[in-house]
C-alpha cells in the first residue's frame, strides 16, 4: 500500500465536507464560535475562583489569556471540526497531580457552565465530549503514573 498525497481538489472537497458538517452541527445543537468563547471564559473564570482547582491550575498557568485562546481552539475543534487546536494536553495534565476527585469537580463545573451558556442540545453534546475527555485523561494519567509491576 502506498501513501498518496491528496490533490488540491481533494483537500478542498474535504474542507467543504468538514464545513458542511460543522454548519449542520451548529444548527442542530446551537453551538457557534461566540458561544464557545463565552463557555470557555465563564468556565475558566469558575476554575480560577474554585478553592480546589484554582490553586492547581494557577500554579501551571501564569498568563490565562493564551490558555483561554488555546481552550477556545480546542473546543472549536471538537464542536465545530475547525482543526484549530494542535497540542498534546496529556503531558501537561500528568504534571498537575490530578486525582479522580479533581476530575469530578472539573466536570461538575463544566456541566453547570454548559447548561448556563448553551441550549440544552449543545450543552449535552459538549458535556458528553467533556466526560469522554476526562475519562481518557484519567486513564492516561493512571497509565503513566502508576508503577508497573514486573
Amino acid at each position: 500500500m502506498t501513501d498518496t498525497v491528496p490533490s488540491q481538489d481533494e483537500r478542498k472537497e474535504h474542507r467543504d465536507i468538514r464545513a458542511a458538517m460543522a454548519e449542520e452541527r451548529m444548527s442542530a445543537v446551537g453551538i457557534d464560535e461566540a458561544s464557545i468563547e463565552t463557555l470557555v471564559r465563564t468556565f475558566y473564570g469558575k476554575i480560577m475562583k474554585d478553592e480546589v482547582l484554582g490553586p492547581i491550575f494557577g500554579r501551571a498557568i501564569t498568563d490565562w489569556e493564551p490558555h483561554l485562546r488555546k481552550m477556545m481552539d480546542f473546543w472549536s475543534s471538537i464542536a465545530l471540526l475547525t482543526q484549530r487546536y494542535d497540542g498534546r494536553p496529556m503531558p501537561v495534565h500528568i504534571s498537575l497531580g490530578l486525582e479522580p476527585t479533581h476530575f469530578q469537580r472539573w466536570l461538575g463545573l463544566f456541566r453547570e457552565t454548559a447548561h448556563e451558556i448553551l441550549p440544552a442540545e449543545g450543552a449535552d453534546f459538549l458535556i458528553g465530549k467533556a466526560e469522554n475527555i476526562a475519562r481518557s485523561f484519567q486513564m492516561g494519567i493512571q497509565f503513566f503514573t502508576v508503577p508497573k509491576k514486573g
